[in-house]
């Protein structure tokens, strides 16, 4: 068994990409989108999130459905060397975008963009989203439509914002 400190940056992303290899085809089967997986330690230990996504939104039970599959087949596949807490959640009002089809099917909502490094003295874009087009993600912020290399995005998500 591994110690807990024992997982870099690089095993976790393998574990990551095992997962969501396993968990896709799965997931698509059930008529559900996988949005993402995150591999991560917390408080109380390791944690393996996957956030499921379907047209109208997931259910509580889509939810049980996906984790009751997903944790027999990781058990019987036992590539993560020690304890971990499974969790199979929807992604939220603040979804996170992370594949190019994203961009496209969220076109004409707020986004907040995050670049791994600066474009034009700044990494943080809050705006509308345009669309991709090319390696480009196109988010409109005042009036003037920034070019975001889709290969320089850190981190993505839709911006919901509350009527109050």
């Amino acid at each position: 068994m591994c110690p807990l400190f024992c997982y870099g940056d690089m095993e976790r992303q393998e574990v990551i990409k095992k997962v969501w290899e396993l968990a896709e085809p799965v997931i698509l089967s059930l008529g559900l989108e996988l949005v993402d997986v995150e591999f991560q330690r917390e408080p109380r230990g390791w944690v393996l999130r996957l956030y499921i996504d379907k047209p109208g939104g997931v259910t509580l039970g889509d939810c049980v459905q996906v984790s009751e599959i997903l944790s027999d087949l990781l058990d019987a596949k036992d590539f993560i060397h020690h304890q971990y807490h499974l969790e199979v959640s929807s992604p939220g009002v603040d979804r996170p975008l992370r594949r190019r089809e994203d961009f496209s099917k969220f076109a004409g909502d707020k986004v907040k963009i995050q670049l791994k490094e600066a474009l034009e003295g700044r990494k943080n874009f809050t705006g509308l989203l345009r669309g991709i087009e090319g390696e480009e993600v196109l988010v409109e912020i005042d009036g003037k439509v920034w070019r975001l290399p889709y290969g320089k995005i850190k981190k993505a998500n839709i911006k919901y914002e509350f009527d109050v």
